[in-house]
């Protein structure tokens, strides 16, 4: 009996170990709002930022993942399935309002906050490491 229900318990841990490795598939892109929400807390524990400038802040950051977010439908409802094509034609089409967003942010931080944003905090910000 005891050997059953070890046995059991083997191959239901089994089972849940590799559902898990799957993944599931079922990754899901935070909304726009979602993503300013983690700005907004990286930026007000960074640098304590008055209310105003920490709502320029969100809105800057809320109109560059909606044009994000419409750029990647754009991408992708184009795109073959080529990872590589699909990530540079994002990168380039997304180089405007980068630098639309690097404009906004140094005129709210200034040059010394806006240094210390893109080199320590702002890579935070993007989920995952860069691939090599």
């Amino acid at each position: 009996m005891k050997k059953t229900i070890v046995a059991l318990a083997v191959i239901l841990l089994a089972g849940t170990a590799s559902t898990f490795a799957q993944g599931g598939g079922g990754f899901q892109m935070p909304s726009p709002e979602e993503r300013v929400k983690r700005v907004h807390a990286k930026a007000d524990s960074a640098f304590k930022l008055d209310e105003a400038k920490m709502k320029e802040l969100d809105a800057a950051y809320l109109d560059y993942y909606k044009a994000q977010d419409k750029v990647r439908e754009e991408v992708m409802a184009g795109a073959g399935g080529d990872r590589d094509a699909i990530r540079a034609a994002m990168q380039e089409k997304m180089k405007p309002q980068q630098e639309a967003l690097d404009t906004k942010l140094k005129a709210i931080l200034g040059d010394d906050k806006f240094k210390t944003w893109k080199e320590q905090i702002e890579p935070t910000l993007r989920g995952r490491p860069p691939r090599q």
